[in-house]
């Protein structure tokens, strides 16, 4: 999973590698270091 730090904030939807499921991503940057991270499993 790549990341772009020079988007503060983020949420999108990705899907898994693995099973394909879609994963919604929240990163948060600050000062173009990662700071915060949630994966959380899209139950569908």
């Amino acid at each position: 999973m790549l990341l772009d730090s020079s988007v503060t904030y983020q949420e999108y939807i990705e899907d898994c590698e693995v099973c394909c499921n879609p994963i919604l991503v929240k990163p948060r940057f600050e000062a173009g270091k990662l700071v915060a991270f949630e994966a959380v499993d899209i139950e569908q």
